[in-house]
Formats: C-alpha cells, structure tokens, sequence
C-alpha cells in the first residue's frame, strides 16, 4: 500500500526545511504520496516543486512575523487571518484521516494541528533553540503534544536544543542536521571579482518585498560610508522578485543610479565610483566568497553563518527585520553575528556600521573564530537525508 505523508509548515524558512526533507524522503521511496499545508504565505517552495496543497493560502501583511509587533496582528486580521486559519484547520483534519504520517515544520501552529489530527506525527521545531535564552521554553500547549504518543520524534534545528530537551524529558528529541544548510550549491556564476586587491562584501537584504527593497536602501547607505574609509567589492544576492524597475526606483530613492545589468553605482565626494553588483540565483557563489556579510533576513543570515561568515546587521523598518528580531538573531547564533545600533533612523547609524565592518575585516582571530562558531550554530550539510531516514521508520 502506498503510505500518505502530509507535510505542514508556518513560514519561508519552515517551508524550505520541509521541502528539502520531502524532497530526500520520495529520493528514498518514490513511491510516496506527499502533500502540504503551508500555514502562512501561498506556499511557493511547494509549488515549484509540484507538491499538492490541500488547502487556502494567502500572503498576509505581516509575513508571518504577528510576534514582532501587535499591529501586525491587527493587520492580518483585518486581511482575513481567522477565515483563513479556520479553513486551513478543516482542510488538514478531513484529509488528514488518510495519512499514515503528519511533518510539522514551525511551532506551536503546525504542531498543534498535527496533535489534533489524531495521526502519528513527527516535529521539526525550525523556529526556536534554546540558544536564545540558554534553556528552550515550550508553550504547554506545544509541550502536551510532543508528550504525546502520537508524536514518534522531535528534531531540533541545532545540537544545543536536543540536549536541552533530553534534561527536560523529551527522550525523542534528536538533532540530525539543519536542513537548510543543504541548499547552497555555487552555480558557477561569474561575479567579476577581483580576488586579488579588494575584500568582498555581500549584501543579503532579504525575500520579502517590499521590505527587501527598503532594507537594500538601508544597505547602499553603509556601503556609501564605507567607501569613504577604504575600497571594497559589493555583491547582493537578490531573488527573482526584484525587477529593474524596482533597482531603477531604488537608486534614485537613495542617490544612487541604476545603469543596467545589475549595477547600482554612486559617485563618492571624492569623485570615485562605488558600485554594487546585484545577482539573482547565485546566493551561494556571493556568501562562499564574501569576506563579510551585510545582513538583514532570517534564512539566508543562518546559512551565512553555517559557512563560517561574520555577518554585520543593522534594524531594519520591518515587518520582519526589526532591532528585536535582529537581537534574537544575534543570540541564536552567536559571535558570528554584530547588530549595530537599534533605529533604522538613528543618528550616524551608517558610518558607525562601516567603521564597525572596517574592524571585522581587519580582526583575523575574530574571522577564525566565525568559521568554528557556524559549524555549532549550524551543523554540517546533509540534514535533509539524515531526517529523512529517520522519518522512514515511521512510515
């Protein structure tokens, strides 16, 4: 008999950790019936790859990010966010009832609902570590589901984790590698650097539009500031969803000029010309060979990190990359991340930022001790396969 896994997930990084373990699972049993309930966003990693989805979806304002301010939560409500996860709630438990295996990606959400299907699950808890406060606190609701009989395994996103659970009693809980670690494959393409004169900087401002635009705005300006000190090479891993108008409006929005092909170029005080190279699909080939990483995004920040990379942060407008969630960030993983100051507004935010990125780059120590930290924070590649084994024996 073919077995029935449904995969449910809450958010861009979760849905990339589920699609990268479903994926190794049908490597492993192509005969596997696989579906999917994204529970925020529309669920666009599933459908490139062609996974059912077995109910409503829909972008909401905040992205997902309702923790990060109470007015995203009005916002979303007033987008239709109760309708919504009512029917996503009825969705899963009616087709539910004919799968041999619940995947819940996330928190308290997809757990919950995995709990409440009454089918023999597993969870993947990709949103939280215990690296934030040195001990994991568990809602109760999340705890009695993971007591559960139901619930056959608990993975976590980092070693730390499972072992913080194991002392409070979760047996099942296990760290087999972060799954997100197993996507950066370099295309090969051509960044037309100079490896020889200049360090890289790359430049990571995130998915989510239009936030991304105005976090790569934020980015220019310490660009700008750091040219001022020294010469660097600039390159920013965009997605597809950045068009040339979009780089045209953004330059003229902050004083800079779009020229085509991917160039954003400012001409300094000094008459130089500083110019920052915008790619699409070559996320890996920039933060493989960048000497520093200006971040404002979640995923991409951790998978920086896992390759060993310092990572300068500065808060962002939002809705996701505020001073808070960059404050979280730096606790989940670590030395490797700096967050400079706490305004997107704040005075001399952008020359402290470009001194504070001089520094970095001139403390060899600090860089050898970025590359030890992000195999802690991160694990090695392979996760997907390895949670995809253990999956298997449920199934």
């Amino acid at each position: 008999m073919i077995k029935q896994v449904l995969f449910l997930s809450n958010g861009h990084g979760e849905d990339l950790n589920a699609s990268l373990i479903l994926q190794a699972l049908l490597e492993s049993d192509p005969a596997l019936t696989i579906a999917a309930m994204p529970l925020v966003g529309d669920g666009t990693t599933y459908r490139r790859l062609s996974i059912p989805i077995i109910g409503p979806t829909q972008t909401l304002p905040s992205g997902g990010m309702i923790y990060t301010h109470i007015f995203n939560l009005i916002k979303d409500l007033w987008s239709g966010l109760i309708k919504l996860t009512w029917r996503q709630i009825q969705a899963v438990l009616k087709y539910s009832k004919k799968c041999d295996l619940l995947v819940a990606v996330g928190d308290i959400f997809p757990i919950t609902l995995a709990y409440l299907s009454g089918r023999p699950f597993v969870a993947f808890i990709v949103s939280t570590s215990s690296y934030y406060e040195g001990r994991i606190k568990i809602p109760w609701i999340t705890r009695w589901c993971l007591k559960s009989p139901k619930c056959q395994q608990i993975f976590t996103r980092d070693a730390f984790t499972a072992q913080d659970l194991q002392q409070q009693g979760f047996k099942k809980a296990v760290f087999s590698g972060y799954p997100v670690m197993d996507v950066l494959h370099r295309t090969e393409t051509d960044l037309a650097l100079d490896k020889f004169s200049q360090p890289m900087i790359a430049l990571l401002p995130g998915s989510r539009l239009p936030e991304a635009l105005n976090n790569l705005a934020l980015l220019l300006n310490i660009c700008e500031e750091i040219a001022k000190i020294r010469p660097i090479q600039y390159r920013a891993a965009l997605v597809l969803n950045f068009t040339e108008d979009d780089l045209n409006t953004l330059g003229q929005k902050v004083g800079w000029r779009y020229i085509g092909e991917g160039k954003l170029i400012k001409r300094t005080e000094k008459n130089e010309i500083v110019m920052v190279r915008c790619f699409y699909n070559a996320f890996a080939d920039i933060v493989y060979e960048s000497d520093l990483v200006l971040g404002m995004a979640g995923t991409a920040v951790e998978q920086a990190v896992g390759l060993g990379k310092p990572v300068l942060q500065i808060p962002g407008y939002g809705p996701q990359f505020t001073y808070r969630f960059a404050e979280a960030q730096m606790r989940l993983l670590g030395l490797s991340v700096t967050t400079v100051g706490k305004k997107p507004n704040e005075a001399n935010l952008f020359r402290h930022a470009a001194q504070e990125a001089i520094k970095i780059l001139h403390d060899p120590d600090y860089l050898h001790n970025c590359v030890a930290n992000g195999r802690e924070r991160m694990g090695s590649q392979g996760g997907s396969q390895e949670i995809a084994k253990r999956i298997s024996y449920f199934l």
